[in-house]
């Protein structure tokens, strides 16, 4: 699928748009100014007033109404004109910061999504998916820890290829409109550190434990009785005592009630924060009509009992902030007991988690996955170059990904050195030697982090990639570990045993092992390889394989023509070592480990072998 003919050029669509927010910036600022000045005018023209008929007898004290009106006229002026101000500057940092994104200054800018992070994860770690400078900090744009878990939850397990394709479909829509990202992004709410959304989703799904009819109905005289009290009391039509009898009654009841609505307190702590932010997201994806299936199933699944999902959680936070108020607000807390106010909101809240309730999971689930369809279409208008791979499915020969100029996503543009890669059924294994830092574990993770964009449903960086879905195993950052007492041969042969371990299920594996079996012998490393290989192959799993030991190259011919030896190499140009990064057919001819130690300064002796000391 290729982009939208209507694709403008982000860099200057951008650019544009961040100067009319300037402009504006600029005009509210001048405005406000204006504000300020006049409002001080007012003021010193009523003090003048004032002393000029209080000290001099020259006005009436009457005519200092007018500028008083006036100050008062203008404080709402002024404090509307601040709210727009305050919009206009975040649109402003909203496309300054997606002009940095464009020039690769987007790391620190966007969540990170280590919370979402798996050490145990097949993958994760060695494609770089979460954490700072990964592929969800380049993509993420939620307004919503559901956003974020959907994003993150896509990233780490592959789709099938009928969702991979509505994903596709949708992302096309949304990649266009701009204007309704920004707004997305620009609603006031808490920064995505402050906000939980994922906490009413819990909560909706605990058991309710509701008040005994006759404690609510108790509740509701008691009420009713306190505020007669209360206005008889003011109209002097009876004393102090019914009010004395209602308070009394009321802190009975209280005794009762009083923990359950503490128990609903401590619960709407956790809930309350991010049901700002919610509300406002349900409201403009109500207030959007689409064409895709995807995005109509999105809102559709919103679609309950006539009542918009916007506007009951919305009620939802009234009613919570409502019971924190009768408790937490000094003022009003004495009155609101009196009256038994505390008691209509726990109420109120209770039928809103009868009725409305059941209905929050499916609402939750549907803003999560519409925030990162927003997320994918926001990376793919960045990058119009990138097309949407082709999806097919797994057919007898097994799974396929073959792509043209693949690049990796996380290196500047400019930077990136691409490579075509070819993994089917005539060609399942690539094993790549090579020199030091030419590019063999960069090559892997372009394969890798393409595949995830593939199957996440986001635009690849490619010329073109036809893939079928995979699951992908890799050990690539294998590390000794002190605290387990693992050695490093030990770790490998763990990441390898999961790896292979996957190729037991039914979907096949994208293998992607880097330096096979570091830490051992030549001799073992050699069987072991060419075990974990085999086996990898036999499962129907296609993949790629780098090392520095050559003697592995000599696996390939176990497979005739479906595995082929291909390699990075560098040069030694005027002293300094120089790659291409290009993927070059056959086995390396050189290595370039004794000059990369030579140009870090060690001297390297003349080490004679135990060849070299045999009598001949």
């Amino acid at each position: 699928m290729q982009p939208s003919p209507i694709q403008q050029n982000p860099q200057s669509e951008y650019e544009q748009r961040l100067e009319i927010r300037a402009s504006k910036v600029r005009a509210l600022v001048k405005q406000s100014d204006q504000f300020s000045t006049l409002r001080g005018l007012l003021f010193l023209t009523a003090i003048a007033i004032l002393m000029a008929s209080t000290i001099w007898g020259l006005l009436s004290l009457k005519w200092i109404g007018l500028p008083v009106l006036g100050f008062v006229i203008l404080v709402v002026l002024h404090a509307r004109c601040i709210r727009r101000l305050k919009q206009a500057r975040q649109a402003e940092a909203y496309y300054k910061t997606s002009l940095d994104r464009l020039n690769d200054q987007w790391i620190d800018v966007r969540p990170t999504g280590d919370e979402f992070y798996d050490p145990e994860h097949m993958y994760a770690g060695d494609l770089d998916l979460l954490g700072r400078g990964s592929l969800f900090q380049l993509i993420c744009s939620a307004r919503t820890k559901l956003g974020e878990e959907t994003l993150a939850r896509w990233l780490l397990s592959p789709a099938t290829t009928t969702e991979i394709k509505q994903r596709q479909k949708s992302v096309e829509e949304l990649r266009n409109e701009l204007d309704f990202r920004e707004e997305l992004e620009l609603l006031e709410a808490k920064t995505h550190s402050e906000i939980e959304q994922t906490h009413l989703s819990e909560w909706v799904k605990q058991p309710l434990t509701e008040v005994p009819a006759v404690l609510k109905w108790a509740s509701m005289i008691t009420g009713g009785f306190a505020a007669l009290s209360v206005i008889s009391w003011l109209l002097s039509y009876s004393g102090i005592a019914p009010i004395c009898v209602a308070i009394i009654i009321q802190v009975c009841l209280l005794f009762f009630i009083g923990p359950r609505i503490r128990e609903l307190l401590n619960q709407t702590d956790e809930v309350r924060d991010g049901l700002s932010v919610l509300s406002d997201v349900l409201s403009l994806i109500e207030q959007r009509q689409f064409e895709s299936p995807h995005l109509k199933a999105i809102v559709t699944a919103l679609q309950t009992d006539g009542v918009p999902p916007s506007r009951s959680i919305a009620q939802l936070r009234r009613q919570i902030q409502g019971l924190n108020n009768c408790f937490r607000n000094q003022f009003s807390a004495p009155l609101a007991v009196l009256l038994g106010i505390p008691f209509h909101y726990m109420f109120a809240i209770e039928r809103w988690l009868k009725h409305v309730g059941p209905h929050c999971p499916e609402w939750l689930s549907a803003v999560g996955e519409f925030e990162a369809l927003c997320s994918l279409a926001g990376y793919a208008y960045e990058h119009p170059q990138d097309p949407f791979p082709e999806i097919v499915e797994t057919d007898a020969d097994g799974p396929r990904l073959e792509g043209v100029d693949l690049g990796h996503p996380l290196i500047p543009l400019q930077q990136v050195v691409r490579n075509d890669v070819t993994l089917n059924a005539e060609n399942r294994l690539l094993m790549i030697s090579g020199s030091n830092m030419s590019g063999k574990s960069t090559l892997m993770r372009t394969v890798g982090t393409n595949f995830v964009l593939a199957m996440t449903g986001a635009p690849v960086r490619a010329t073109r990639l036809t893939v079928s879905p995979m699951q992908a195993g890799t050990a690539m950052r294998v590390q000794d570990s002190l605290q387990q007492g693992a050695s490093l041969f030990y770790q490998s042969v763990a990441r390898l045993s999961a790896v292979v371990h996957l190729a037991d299920e039914p979907m096949p594996v994208l293998f992607l092992l880097d330096e096979i079996l570091q830490g051992t012998n030549s001799h073992d490393r050699r069987i072991g390889a060419q075990s974990v290989i085999e086996t990898l192959i036999e499962r129907g799993g296609i993949g790629i394989v780098t090392t520095h030991d050559l003697a592995l190259t000599e696996i390939t011919a176990q497979f005739g023509t479906q595995a082929k030896n291909v390699h990075f190499e560098d040069q030694l140009i005027d002293g300094k070592m120089t790659f291409d990064y290009r993927m070059q057919p056959g086995v390396v001819k050189h290595s370039n480990a004794l000059e990369l130690m030579k140009m870090m300064g060690i001297v390297l002796k003349d080490v004679k072998t135990e060849t070299e000391h045999e009598p001949s």
